[in-house]
């Protein structure tokens, strides 16, 4: 009979130090929901430290074009607002991670909705000293009308007549709002459906998001400012 052999084991080699650990009980692996997901690790200020192979698929950029950047350059601006709440939270210890609906940008300014998910990363000290975020396209092909490449443009009002289409008000009650009368309010209507090819108001609430001009994740929506002249 063949003893056992116990794995030898150098005295004089250095003990290896414990990753760092997700917060709370999840795994990162977990909260992938398979290996689609890209992850990068931030700093502190939301800086990009490392990124693995899907991220940088993701957005079409190297490791170290990617290196250096802050999160935020990668999405889209009506994402923003909800996504500092967020990063503040897990920065106080409010919340132990997050997921949210986003639009970032690929390699050629092209918009793609996906989700992504944050959790604070602690060291030995239990100081939360990085960030881990993974981001997955949800599957969803965005809308390309003619402003992922010419930027179309609102006047103030044609801004709050499509904030109002898509909070679900009536023609009244905008009329009303804006102190505009009826036909009036149909014909910015109107407008809005040329210049986003739209051939009705729900299309153009969806197309209006999914080239990121109105915020993600707040309600009421709004206009993103970049779009209004």
């Amino acid at each position: 009979m063949t003893p056992s052999r116990t794995p030898h084991v150098d005295p004089a080699a250095p003990a290896r130090a414990a990753p760092p650990r997700a917060h709370g009980p999840d795994r990162i692996a977990v909260m992938a929901d398979g290996p689609a997901a890209g992850t990068a690790t931030l700093g502190p200020d939301l800086r990009i430290l490392a990124v693995d192979s899907s991220f940088i698929r993701y957005f079409g950029r190297s490791s170290a074009e990617l290196c250096g950047l802050n999160l935020y350059e990668l999405l889209h601006p009506s994402s923003l607002p909800v996504l500092r709440e967020h990063f503040l939270r897990l920065r106080d210890g409010r919340r132990s991670r997050f997921t949210q609906h986003v639009l970032a940008r690929g390699s050629r300014d092209e918009v793609f909705p996906g989700v992504l998910t944050g959790v604070p990363v602690q060291g030995r000290s239990d100081q939360r000293s990085a960030v881990i975020v993974l981001v997955k396209p949800d599957g969803r092909v965005a809308d390309e009308p003619p402003s992922t490449r010419h930027r179309i443009l609102l006047s103030p009002v044609e801004a709050r007549i499509l904030e109002g289409v898509a909070e679900g008000t009536s023609t009244v009650q905008m009329a009303a709002k804006l102190y505009l009368s009826r036909q009036g309010v149909e014909y910015h209507v109107a407008s809005l459906f040329r210049k986003m090819k739209a051939p009705n108001r729900a299309a153009l609430v969806s197309r209006a998001h999914s080239v990121g001009m109105l915020t993600v994740g707040a309600w009421p929506p709004r206009v993103v400012p970049d779009y209004v002249k």
